[in-house]
């Protein structure tokens, strides 16, 4: 009985150790990370938001075209 004890014991400590272990694990490899700079982050961002906006503009124009020609064919 004693000795189921104790590796219950162990068992409960290994559970509460598991996240502790993995928060360091991921802090360890987020100092590996080479994170972009400032003007990277801004630049990449501006990219993303013309790109988001030609897109926009694009598939409107498509659509709008596209609607007024099945509204002729249908009427």
């Amino acid at each position: 009985m004693l000795v189921r004890d104790k590796r219950n014991k162990s068992q409960r400590m290994n559970i509460l150790n598991k996240p502790l272990t993995f928060i360091n694990e991921v802090k360890l490899e987020l100092g590996k990370v080479a994170w972009s700079s400032r003007q990277e982050l801004i630049g990449a961002t501006l990219v993303v938001i013309v790109i988001t906006a030609m897109m926009a503009i694009y598939i409107g124009t498509v659509d709008l075209i596209l609607s007024k020609i099945l509204s002729v064919v249908f009427k």
